[in-house]
């Protein structure tokens, strides 16, 4: 539903709730800010099709300042604010930016970045002002609060995470639709898929820059229900919102999960949770393992999805299904799947290759043609580069991402089964396996394990975790060796920077073998 309406049916209503401040914001305050900022971007001679980019922490100006974007024609380009000022940079400059707004907690690095951005007109911070930026509140509560008489959809674009090299824009056109129009693919997964409705709660315990927790926040807010947002991701704090706000939707990571999990059974038990409807997970495999025990806790409103920020295809699976195909992701509800050999035929029911889908939405890598001829088949499909599998149902099972596979003596080893296997180890918090140099072999498989408790490291302990892992998988495709970390390069959104790692290992050699 369109925005300004919503303010006009339940003005007082919670559009958000910062769930540690406790800041909310109604309908009509998101309407009007919005609608000054909207007026804002004109006033800065932003126009339809033109780019900003932000870079902030979870705080209540975020989703604002996105819904201005979104009714101004406007790309926005949100930026993990874990990066560095060279990594931030890089993208502002990418992406085009005219503005960049940014906020006082991430004024260190803001002023780190005034002098790598010089194509951008104009700076902005929210909750304060550095050097170099302008006050957003105060520019913002100068204009209108009324829609600009020009308004136009705008949409985001995103940057993938960069796991396994340079961030890749992901442009996607400017939809050819009104403000607020509820006939894209996902508004109607969210309702027909998950019941998103006006009376929908639901908890974001992910940082606002990533796809996922970007858009079904926003989704939440066109169909007039109330979004609760985490500003850090904690596992028992999560818990107790769930029984504060009686959330009845919610979005998760399987290293969530895992976390949760790991908690004291009487930390667990200790909140009701049964307001949950809908729990949906994605953007990284969750172990069969660990996703058997949140069905068995939290019940059958376990719902996990495959998709990408490319929007290029959309698979889906509820509990019950998954429970009868375990290790799918579900099945095609945007683009039609096709597994393919590295020379583009398809392979036979079963068999593993790459994963295409076809007649699904059109998008490209930003200032980069290359990046985009890759991601196409010959017959116009298109990839995210993931390895899987679809049994006779039509049931899509991921492998993993081609990039990760490690050759050893010729045989295709994929690790995201290693290291499902070795998350399930009471004493390991997080891993990741990867291929590492082997004269004899070209690759060796390799785990990098992040103990719960440090105390453990030692030989004894490598050995009783490669020992573990030969229980359940042949041993070609178990670590040959184990080394600890005190934290793993993971993204807060859940995927895992395995490139850091992995370069680790190879710094002295010429060529990957990957």
């Amino acid at each position: 539903m369109y925005i300004g309406d919503l303010a006009k049916q339940t003005p007082h209503k919670a559009a958000y709730i910062m769930a540690g401040s406790g800041e909310t914001v109604t309908y009509q305050q998101l309407n009007e800010r919005s609608c000054q900022t909207a007026q804002l971007f004109r006033s800065m001679g932003l126009q339809t099709g033109d780019h900003i980019a932000l870079l902030m922490e979870n705080n209540a100006r975020f989703l604002e300042i996105c819904m201005a974007a979104a009714r101004s024609g406007l790309f926005y380009t949100a930026i993990s604010s874990r990066l560095t000022a060279g990594e931030a940079a890089y993208i502002i400059n990418d992406c085009g930016a005219k503005l960049f707004i940014s906020s006082f907690v991430k004024g260190g690095l803001a002023t780190e970045l005034l002098d790598d951005m010089p194509n951008v007109e104009s700076r902005l911070m929210v909750n304060g002002t550095v050097n170099g930026y302008d006050s957003y509140e105060s520019l913002r509560d100068q204009m209108l609060q009324h829609p600009i008489a020009d308004e136009a959809a705008g949409i985001d674009m995103l940057y993938s995470s960069g796991t396994t090299g340079k961030p890749k824009g992901v442009k996607i056109p400017l939809p050819d639709i009104n403000v607020g129009d509820e006939s894209s693919n996902l508004v109607l997964l969210s309702k027909g898929l998950y019941g998103f409705g006006n009376e929908t709660i639901y908890l974001s315990p992910a940082p606002l820059y990533h796809a996922a927790p970007l858009r079904y926040n926003l989704v939440t807010l066109l169909f007039g229900g109330t979004s609760v947002v985490m500003e850090d991701f904690n596992e028992q704090e999560a818990l107790r919102l769930i029984e504060k706000y009686q959330i009845t939707h919610s979005q998760w990571v399987p290293t969530m999960f895992v976390k949760m999990l790991k908690m004291s059974e009487e930390a667990r038990t200790k909140y009701d949770i049964s307001s949950l409807q809908v729990a949906i997970h994605a953007a990284a495999p969750c172990p069969i393992e660990i996703k058997e025990k949140m069905i068995d806790w939290w019940g059958p409103v376990m719902f996990e999805y495959y998709a990408g920020s490319e929007g290029n295809g959309f698979c889906a699976i509820n509990s019950d299904e998954w429970l009868a195909h375990k290790g799918s992701v579900g099945k095609a509800m945007v683009g039609v799947l096709h597994i393919c050999d590295d020379d583009g035929n398809e392979v036979a029911i079963g068999e593993a290759g790459t994963i295409y889908f076809a007649d699904g939405p059109v998008f490209e890598y930003h200032n980069d043609p290359d990046k985009t001829k890759e991601s196409k088949h010959a017959k116009g499909w298109t990839t995210l580069g993931d390895v899987g599998r679809v049994d006779e149902e039509g049931f899509l099972y991921l492998t993993d991402r081609k990039a990760f596979m490690i050759i050893s003596g010729g045989v295709n080893i994929y690790p995201q089964e290693a290291e499902n296997r070795l998350i399930m180890h009471p004493k390991v918090a997080d891993v990741a396996v990867f291929g590492v140099p082997n004269e004899e072999f070209g690759e060796e498989v390799k785990a990098v394990v992040q103990p719960m408790n440090w105390a453990d490291v030692g030989p004894d302990f490598e050995e009783e975790l490669m020992a573990f892992c030969q229980q359940e998988l042949a041993k070609i495709k178990c670590p040959r060796s184990v080394d600890f970390d005190e934290e793993l390069p993971r993204h807060p959104t859940g995927k895992l920077y395995k490139r850091l790692l992995r370069d680790k290992y190879w710094a002295d050699h010429k060529t990957h073998i990957i």
